[in-house]
């Protein structure tokens, strides 16, 4: 899966070059994230989400009027919480959007996101005992949103990413990240 994300990035970056407008830069945002259809065995289990921050860069570049494609390197803070523990889950994410133009600068956005995770303090509290939870090194999601290309170089999107792999790497566990991301970027070019 790793050498996708990488044929994705190169090939972006060799669209990129011959397209009608490159588009590199940074962003920042806020991501309310959870898990979704999360259950222990036959338990469902009930999730409130954590809100984290998510930074990175980007680049894309416009095909034509009304298509463009983009790739993000994003540190992205996810997780959950619940009754007697929590799941503070830190990715690298690199998602690849497809990206149609309505009118001038505002957009759907649509792809795959490839996620490594980087820190994982995934843990139940029973009583005064710490139970580590396992969890998942690589995540596989769907993002879907809206973008807006503001004058001055100023990006504005919100994102919403759904799991496609599990979360946890246990017997009967399952449950798929769920993630409302916010953000705000820059162009340089």
């Amino acid at each position: 899966m790793k050498k996708i994300v990488v044929v994705f990035i190169l090939a972006l970056v060799t669209t990129g070059v011959s397209a009608q407008g490159i588009d590199f830069g940074i962003k920042a945002g806020v991501n309310f994230a959870s898990l979704s259809d999360a259950k222990q065995g036959a338990t469902e289990l009930d999730f409130s989400s954590r809100t984290g921050i998510v930074v990175g860069a980007f680049v894309g570049g416009k095909l034509n009027d009304k298509f463009g494609i983009q790739a993000d390197l994003l540190y992205s803070q996810q997780g959950a919480e619940f009754d007697g523990g929590e799941f503070n889950l830190d990715y690298v994410n690199v998602p690849v959007v497809a990206k149609v133009y309505f009118f001038k600068g505002l957009h759907l956005q649509a792809g795959p996101q490839f996620g490594v995770i980087v820190n994982d303090e995934a843990q139940t509290v029973v009583g005064e005992v710490i139970n580590d939870i396992a969890v998942n090194d690589f995540d596989v999601s769907a993002v879907v949103g809206l973008g807006y290309d503001v004058p001055l170089g100023l990006r504005l999107e919100a994102r919403y990413n759904f799991g496609l792999s599990d979360v946890p790497d246990g017997e009967g566990a399952s449950g798929k990240n769920s993630v409302v991301t916010l953000s705000l970027g820059y162009s340089f070019l």
